[in-house]
């Protein structure tokens, strides 16, 4: 709004009126939805959809996660005092080998409780994500892709390129086995099946499976996951204050 003032335009601060108009126009634009949920929690929830983007910017149109957004978010998470867990949820197709990495030990090595949920699917490299929290789940029609590591782009055919290849793979199959309860000669089988993808090596697994192969804890949804993760909470308070009156 402006008014004349000594013969000049001044602008006004809108009202209370024009900018909660605002705000539900902004949240329309944005969430689609008219309201939003109010109120603080102590549980910070993070998403990771679509592919996960690492050194190289994709195509626009690609529906990504930037893994340099998602570094900040659980640094500060950390920090936050008035966070006391963090719920991580997963629709990802995979991408970037290195960067799926970092956020997983990033997740791994946070000292507050955390939980992963995967909702339609966690493939590729959204698998050690998947594990890395102290509690898994996956809804029952979910599903995760483990295949061996691929290369994009230029590829030297010489025997250096393969054994950088190979300590990469290693490098995942170590991570997924030591934070989840699926033995290494059951992953590495899953990794290179035949026959059951069409156009590669490798085994797409459904919730159930997943969960009876010990890559993931239990089903459930997101019910199930903030109930789990309000339990590791309770937990930790009931720990820290033992270790208080101790």
């Amino acid at each position: 709004m402006y008014t004349l003032s000594n013969n000049k335009l001044e602008q006004q601060p809108p009202s209370a009126e024009e900018a909660k108009k605002s705000a539900a126009v902004e949240t329309i634009q944005q969430l689609g939805q008219t309201a939003t949920p109010s109120g603080e929690s102590n549980i910070f929830c993070m998403t990771i959809i679509g592919q996960i983007e690492g050194h190289m910017v994709l195509p626009p149109q690609n529906k990504t996660t930037k893994y340099e957004h998602l570094i900040p978010q659980l640094v500060a998470a950390e920090q936050n005092p008035k966070i006391e867990g963090v719920l991580i949820i997963l629709n990802t197709v995979g991408g970037d080998v290195e960067a799926g990495l970092a956020i997983a030990e990033m997740i791994a090595t946070l000292s507050k409780p955390t939980v992963t949920l995967v909702l339609g699917g966690g493939h590729s490299i959204g698998v050690p994500i998947a594990v890395a929290s102290n509690h898994s789940l996956i809804a029952e029609t979910a599903t995760m892709t483990i295949h061996p590591i691929r290369l994009n782009g230029l590829v030297i055919g010489v025997p250096q390129t393969f054994e950088y290849l190979d300590k990469m793979q290693e490098r995942v199959i170590r991570f997924v086995t030591g934070h989840s309860q699926i033995s290494e000669e059951k992953f590495k089988e899953l990794m290179f099946k035949t026959g059951e993808l069409t156009r590669d090596i490798g085994t797409t697994v459904v919730g159930p499976d997943a969960v009876k192969y010990g890559l993931i804890n239990r089903l459930g949804g997101i019910g199930e996951g903030i109930r789990e993760l309000n339990r590791l909470i309770e937990e930790r308070r009931n720990g820290q204050s033992g270790g208080l009156m101790q």
